[in-house]
């Protein structure tokens, strides 16, 4: 195993800045030290004169080759892990999904099937249960035991994912008595299928609509009824994807009160907006995702929140979506589009641009994108971090250089870029996973099968 040397570089955790030299040995770092302090020999020497040496990025929200809408996600797990390492991602948490009238097993079985072997980086799965049962609900401890800590549940898309208040309330009594952590797609499905069908019927097919029915105010009464569904249980939550100032508010109202409640957003909320949905010539069915995007003015509740830490989580919703054929589906009725974007190649950049804007600051910047992530998932120090120990997943990161978002440089497996013209400043040089180069001075050095599966503990914010 290759002995590998960075030095020179600012040193940045969720904890500190500092100008350190990092030794990498068998896969892990073994040595922070002051520059040049030590004589340490090498391999292989990174200058990482000038640039940031940050973690690498661990991604909590991932949908590769998610069935959805009649079609498929358009990144595979192969596709998929390389986008993520070109964007200084080294772990993603991927969901395997429970069919109706199968077995939990038999979902997580399937997606290891389709992941393993195949990744460029690491990556474990959360659970979603689409079918909760006596059988499925004792299923849950032994999925802990596997390494799967966390459940994911819908307040939207009946007949498909959906979950009623009873099921959900005994999913989450299981998640209270054993440390497992419920996700929630908070969304009030059954109201938002009545204003969908009261659209359709006005002859309001266009993709901007799609935002228009899935109301700010039905995402924030899922929010809170997920959190008394939660209390009651006994039962930590874990809202994903919080796009609305009233959801936010929901969120920080039950952690005021002390309660064991975390929420997640995603870029697409920090930077974009229902101006992108309502773009012409259909083009705002690119921007079609669920929880939708939401007016400009949202977010500026979603940063505070990320700041004040009413929100903890920047994960991506990774789902991409082909707009010509995929997206298309939805031509003459928007419900028909395929829910989703793609994003796991862009984070970590968007975010060092919230730095640069000075929304965040660059501890923050590695705090919900690294550090956070890999404490709420039961990964950390293993990921997250740059410290002895810790697996040597590092990415050099040039603050001064810039670039132009786009589908023709990206490396996602999609024919579009939601940020397509956006001006970056900031981006990944050289990323480490498991001590092993992937991207070598912008040029990708990695294979699939070099990423492997990596089981969880339980959620490290829990007593």
């Amino acid at each position: 195993m290759t002995r590998t040397l960075i030095t020179g570089g600012l040193v940045i955790t969720a904890a500190d800045e500092m100008h350190a030299d990092v030794l990498i040995e068998h896969g892990r770092v073994v040595a922070l030290a002051a520059p040049g302090s030590q004589q340490w020999t090498a391999d292989r020497v990174i200058d990482a004169s000038q640039k940031y040496v940050i973690p690498g990025g661990v991604d909590a929200h991932t949908h590769m080759e998610l069935p959805f809408g009649g079609t498929f996600a358009s990144d595979t797990f192969e596709t998929g892990t390389r986008a993520a390492a070109w964007g200084g991602t080294t772990t993603i948490v991927d969901f395997a999904v429970q069919s109706k009238g199968e077995s939990l097993h038999a979902g997580l079985s399937a997606w290891h099937e389709k992941a393993d072997g195949k990744c460029a980086v690491d990556y474990a799965f959360h659970m979603i249960m689409s079918d909760v049962n006596e059988s499925t609900l004792k299923e849950m401890p032994k999925l802990i035991e596997h390494g799967i800590s966390s459940f994911k549940l819908f307040m939207a898309y009946p007949g498909v994912f959906f979950s009623d208040d009873g099921q959900i309330l005994r999913a989450m009594q299981v998640a209270g008595d054993t440390g497992g952590l419920i996700m929630m797609h908070a969304e009030n499905g059954i109201a938002i299928d009545v204003l969908v069908e009261q659209a359709l019927a006005r002859g309001e097919t266009d993709p901007r609509f799609h935002g228009e029915v899935r109301k700010a105010l039905l995402e924030a009464e899922a929010t809170h009824r997920a959190i008394q569904l939660a209390r009651v249980a006994g039962s930590p939550l874990y809202v994903v994807h919080v796009s609305a100032q009233e959801a936010v508010a929901e969120l920080a109202a039950a952690r005021d009160m002390g309660l064991p409640v975390f929420g997640e957003t995603c870029p697409q909320y920090l930077f974009l907006s229902t101006d992108n949905l309502a773009e012409p010539d259909f083009e705002g069915a690119k921007y079609v995702c669920s929880t939708p995007l939401r007016p400009k003015e949202h977010q500026a509740a979603l940063w505070r929140g990320l700041r004040t830490n009413d929100l903890q989580v920047v994960s991506t919703d990774h789902c991409p979506f082909c707009f010509v054929g995929q997206k298309e589906l939805g031509r003459s009725d928007f419900s028909r589009i395929p829910n989703g974007l793609p994003g796991v190649e862009n984070r970590m950049d968007l975010l060092h641009q919230a730095v640069v804007d000075r929304h965040i600051s660059r501890r923050r910047w590695i705090e919900i994108a690294c550090a956070t992530p890999a404490r709420m998932f039961g990964l950390y120090p293993q990921k997250g971090t740059i410290a002895p120990g810790a697996d040597a997943d590092v990415v050099i990161y040039d603050p001064h250089a810039t670039q132009t978002l786009s589908a023709d440089t990206h490396h996602m497996n999609v024919d579009y870029s939601a940020y397509e013209g956006k001006a970056i400043t900031g981006q990944v040089e050289t990323v480490l996973s498991r001590g092993e180069v992937v991207v070598d001075q912008r040029k990708y050095t990695g294979h699939a099968g070099h990423g492997v599966f990596v089981p969880r503990g339980l959620c490290q914010y829990l007593g």
